[in-house]
């Protein structure tokens, strides 16, 4: 039986077949199905997309977007055969369709450049957009991962860090891979602007000890290795930057998983800062976790 679904958008470059061959992977984990998508843009700027009456009866940009599914369907069975897959050609923009795409699924897994339908998938563009908007978890396949190696988490300790939190463990669970949990800070960083809730304590106060910092990592984790007594979990609070620290941690990752904004240790953590620098610079794959009631 199958239990959720996983989308992988492709566009027939080298990069969106190494994200179906991910994607696959990561529905089989999941027991989930896996649906190959392209994004068909021609028709909606009204070129002809049949092939040429001078040309071969196979040419065509529409047989072009069907040959682009169908060798990432290929490559995505031979990475994981149990997994049930469909693929589809849907008209429309990429950033458009692959949103509208995750409302209904576990997890949307792109490549981090690309070409032909997903015009300049470079990170920045629809890695970018998606990572921003999608209503799922989003997973950008970058360079090959560490095999081996922990799924890093960034902590912040912001109640729009929790997902990711949920994520990471559900992930190391999946994969039978240590966590990382990594925390960083600095005596100078102080939360701008504070919680909105005064109940809700600082992610990082001004002048906070490094103590501080690792009571604030074991409260965000609290419950997660009771839920998952499996997952082997290091903790770590290192003062220094986030980006630096994450980018450096995954060079020995599977996978680094962080939040799409937060506050505190990772101040200000919107795509553009830390969730950005990893995009363009992480030695993994990275996903990157919407918080709950979060706005476009």
């Amino acid at each position: 039986m199958v239990n959720g679904l996983v989308i992988v958008g492709v566009d027939g470059s080298a990069s969106g077949l190494a994200a179906a061959e991910v994607a696959a992977r990561e529905a089989a984990l999941r027991g989930a199905g896996l649906r190959v998508v392209h994004a068909f843009l021609w028709p909606a700027m009204h070129v002809p997309v049949g092939p040429s009456t001078l040309g071969p009866p196979d040419g065509g940009l529409r047989n072009m977007a069907d040959r682009f599914v169908a060798e990432a369907a290929e490559r995505a069975r031979a990475a994981a055969p149990e997994v049930e897959i469909d693929q589809v050609v849907v008209t429309g923009e990429p950033l458009t369709v692959l949103e509208a795409q995750s409302r209904g699924a576990e997890l949307v897994v792109v490549g981090s450049r690309g070409m032909g339908g997903f015009v300049g998938l470079l990170v920045g563009s629809t890695a970018v957009h998606l990572a921003s908007h999608g209503r799922c978890p989003v997973l950008v396949v970058r360079e090959q991962p560490a095999p081996d190696g922990p799924i890093v988490l960034g902590v912040d300790g912001s109640a729009a860090g929790r997902k990711a939190v949920d994520f990471a463990f559900e992930e190391a669970a999946l994969r039978k891979a240590p966590l990382l949990a990594l925390h960083t800070w600095t005596p100078w960083n102080a939360p701008l602007p504070p919680p909105p809730d005064p109940s809700e304590p600082y992610a990082n106060e001004p002048g906070a000890l490094a103590e501080e910092e690792e009571r604030l990592l074991s409260e965000a984790l609290a419950g997660h290795r009771e839920r998952h007594p499996d997952v082997a979990v290091e903790q770590r609070s290192v003062r220094g930057g986030a980006r630096e620290e994450l980018i450096e941690a995954s060079r020995s990752a599977q996978l680094v998983v962080v939040g799409a904004r937060g506050r505190g240790g990772f101040a200000g953590l919107l795509l553009g800062s830390v969730s950005q620098a990893l995009l363009h610079h992480a030695h993994c794959p990275v996903a990157v976790v919407r918080g709950t009631g979060e706005r476009d």
